[in-house]
């Protein structure tokens, strides 16, 4: 059995949201439920309530990825890739989600349709300098490392 270490991350939950958990004892995300019901048209996106208000520790952020399931069945992804809930913000953690499906799709309240992962945040600070150190790979971009 996979024994992860924890910490404490309080919550408050308004309109009887669904409490988020983790699936399995494996899991690195934990699944975050929609908390109304909507209906998400072809190429288009909505924000969803989760009716979710997280405090992190102060290192930490929370990422809002897509869970598989749900853009494999029915097409629905979080819009912008991963989003960032950072550890002062104290309002509702709402998923933007996206519908890349033909048909539109309605999600209910209670539905799972995002994944959460606490991450560690490090901070750096910026110096300016006139020239950044030489590599093999250079300036070359996009797609080179391929090659």
């Amino acid at each position: 059995m996979v024994e992860y270490p924890t910490q404490t991350a309080y919550i408050h939950l308004t309109n009887n949201a669904p409490v988020p958990f983790y699936a399995t004892a494996g899991a690195a995300g934990f699944d975050i439920a929609a908390n109304e019901t909507v209906t998400i048209n072809p190429n288009s996106w909505v924000r969803i309530s989760t009716g979710l208000h997280i405090q992190l520790p102060v290192d930490q952020e929370l990422q809002i990825r897509s869970r598989s399931g749900i853009a494999y069945r029915k097409g629905l992804v979080v819009h912008q890739g991963i989003g960032t809930i950072d550890s002062d913000y104290r309002g509702e953690v709402q998923v933007m989600l996206r519908n890349t499906g033909l048909n539109a799709v309605t999600v209910n309240r209670g539905d799972r349709i995002a994944q959460g992962v606490i991450a560690p945040v490090i901070r750096v600070e910026f110096e300016v300098v006139d020239k950044l150190d030489d590599t093999v790979r250079g300036d070359a971009g996009f797609g080179s490392s391929g090659r």
